[in-house]
């Protein structure tokens, strides 16, 4: 069974025992959280949601809260003695997907 989530403007394909890396959520490692917005249930039967499934959950446990690789973006104008250098790095909740509840 799969399902299909939303959460921090993307959409996930989810299963049991899978590790997805989302948007930062607000929760501390080992805690559990739940999504509610369900798209899609897929297996033997298939449920689409309009927008979302009523009574539908997926839960899973944070593993850890972490930052990903730094992005430097350089701007630069010829000529002018002008130059910009920026770096981010995005931070990102690692998820264990433990149930989908349909």
């Amino acid at each position: 069974m799969y399902a299909i989530i939303k959460t921090g403007g993307k959409q996930y394909k989810v299963e049991a025992g899978q590790a997805i890396y989302v948007e930062k959520l607000a929760a501390e490692a080992g805690e559990k959280v739940t999504f509610d917005q369900v798209i899609l249930v897929g297996g033997e039967t298939t449920k689409v949601g309009t927008p979302n499934i009523d009574g539908v959950t997926v839960e899973g446990t944070v593993e850890k809260q972490g930052r990903e690789k730094k992005v430097v973006t350089f701007k630069y104008k010829p000529k002018k003695h002008s130059h910009q250098k920026k770096g981010h790095r995005q931070p990102y909740t690692k998820v264990m997907i433990d149930a989908i509840n349909a």
